[in-house]
């Protein structure tokens, strides 16, 4: 079956509203302050006493950087003062030796990733204290099987700290390029070299790192067709397993940092939108899969193989071959989930600190979901991993009529069938080729809390 995308301006114009990413369900915009740490704790001993307890997956929070990047609407903290993290090593530290110890020590790691921030910013010696710690902690197994990833800077690496960071455990990494032309670098203040991160993507090559992802940008100011096919070129050429391609929300009411963007200099709508056609069919072109989102891997990727057999997840991090994980997040603003809850760190480090050093898990808000909630993030996970549902599988596992209980959506549903976004059946639901690029507007009609399509809390989904 070919499952090229197709694009289409005209049903992706009439479709592009503003709405939720769909990392959780429910969105963070619905977490509650009256979500505590013993309800956290609560959920941590339910799941302890599963009858097969879930694997775990570890998420860190590195929130320095030494330069700030224009376009970053990220939690972070700018400092070129690499001593101003010692003090948040020891802190998160200490989070990590309270979260292990809630866990019971059946309960194996099966993923790590470190995100930030610029997790680089720390050098070798401050990241192996930190995973001693974690494995001190936690059951990590030692022979290879956990999927060890770190976001990485380019301006931050060299071929020798590659060597450690690989000696260290990390089989994945990221490289954030955003985009390999210079003048668009200058413009979002990140300038770096296009050698030096081919450089970086031969290193870890060599080294066998696992999986390499490029992480880039479009909508960025001084970007245009002609430039960005310049930086796809050399994406393609650098032959990365992962290129994720996401979309800049001008938003400087919201992040202090955009206000330095020459809001002058950034494509017009029509422009941006063809920058997104390029991508799409010149990564195909080359032979790389559409997952979904902003997310493209080569049809040998792990990604395109879950997603294949229907067990392509999502959580905080993107899309995930890791099913069925509770996520333990650490450092300020983290996002995890136990169960059927989600929880979130306090957003300062003096929050953090004044918590921890009290010895209490420096959550401050969360959300435990009801059973709707429940049935609705099942559903709006098939279709943003892998495009389709079996309603008849839904009805007998939840003993729903799907048809009346998703009467409205349904009907919300109808017009985009009509436009060809989606096939809708008696036991299947389908997104189309020409519907996939314009999944989340899809997702969005079985989101009961949302309230108005336009809502301006959420970014476009184009």
């Amino acid at each position: 079956m070919d499952n090229r995308v197709i694009f289409n301006k005209e049903i992706i114009r009439r479709y592009d509203t503003f709405g939720p990413r769909y990392t959780s369900y429910p969105t963070a915009v619905q977490f509650s302050t009256d979500y505590d740490v013993d309800d956290y704790k609560g959920w941590i001993k339910v799941s302890n006493e599963d009858l097969i307890p879930a694997p775990l997956s570890l998420y860190l929070h590195i929130p320095f950087c030494d330069t700030i990047c224009y376009y970053c609407g990220c939690s972070k903290v700018i400092t070129k003062d690499k001593s101003k993290a010692t003090h948040y090593i020891e802190l998160l530290k200490q989070e990590i030796k309270l979260q292990g110890a809630l866990f019971a020590n059946d309960r194996k790691v099966t993923q790590i990733h470190w995100g930030g921030g610029t997790p680089t910013f720390l050098n070798d010696k401050e990241i192996y204290e930190i995973i001693e710690c974690i494995r001190e902690n936690f059951q990590v197994p030692a022979d290879g099987t956990v999927e060890f990833g770190i976001e990485v800077d380019p301006r931050t690496v060299d071929q020798q700290r590659l060597k450690n960071l690989n000696n260290l455990g990390f089989n994945r990494i990221s490289f954030g390029v955003q985009d390999f032309d210079h003048c668009v670098q200058k413009s979002v203040n990140r300038v770096q070299s296009t050698q030096q991160i081919k450089q970086h993507i031969d290193d870890a090559r060599a080294l066998k790192y696992q999986s390499i992802n490029i992480d880039l940008m479009y909508g960025l100011p001084n970007q245009t067709v002609y430039s960005f096919l310049q930086t796809l070129n050399t994406t393609i050429e650098l032959n990365p397993d992962r290129i994720a391609v996401y979309n800049y929300a001008h938003l400087p009411e919201m992040f202090k940092p955009q206000r330095r963007i020459n809001e002058d200099e950034l494509p017009s709508a029509e422009e941006k939108l063809n920058i997104l056609q390029l991508c799409v069919d010149k990564l195909q072109d080359a032979g790389y899969a559409y997952i979904g989102m902003d997310h493209f891997a080569k049809e040998t990727d792990s990604l395109v193989k879950a997603q294949r057999e229907g067990s392509l997840q999502r959580n905080f991090q993107g899309y995930s071959t890791n099913a069925n994980c509770d996520i333990i997040a650490m450092g300020i603003t983290a996002i995890g989930r136990i169960g059927d809850n989600y929880s979130q760190n306090v957003r300062t480090i003096d929050e953090y600190e004044n918590l921890l050093n009290e010895g209490i898990i420096p959550i401050f808000r969360g959300i435990e979901l009801e059973d709707d909630d429940i049935l609705r993030r099942e559903i709006i996970n098939q279709l943003m991993c892998n495009n389709k549902l079996d309603i008849r599988k839904i009805e007998k596992k939840w003993g729903i009529d799907f048809k009346t209980y998703f009467k409205s959506s349904l009907d919300n549903l109808q017009k985009m069938a009509t436009d060809g976004l989606l096939e809708i059946e008696k036991s299947n639901l389908t997104i189309t080729n020409t519907g996939r690029l314009l999944t989340r507007s899809i997702c969005m009609q079985f989101d009961r809390y949302l309230q108005k399509k336009n809502n301006k809390q959420f970014s476009r989904v184009i």
